[in-house]
């Protein structure tokens, strides 16, 4: 006699996967919060009259550098 094979209910996976879903969100909105916070701490630090610095791409290495007046 072969082995029943047991399976779980969708219920049960649908609840797995709203939970794991819900978790990635959390996760995902903490990061961005973080982020904000860190670009925002840059722009209280810069000088009001001090321009934003425009960058280039240097095409021998392929990094990008503040553009040369």
């Amino acid at each position: 006699m072969a082995a029943k094979e047991t399976r779980m209910p969708p219920a049960i996976i649908w609840a797995l996967g709203a939970v794991g879903a819900a978790a990635l969100i959390k996760l995902l909105a903490h990061a961005s919060r973080k982020a904000n916070a860190e670009i925002e701490k840059i722009r209280r630090e810069r000088p009001p009259g001090r321009p934003v610095e425009t960058l280039e791409r240097d095409s021998a290495t392929g990094e990008y550098r503040p553009r040369k007046p």
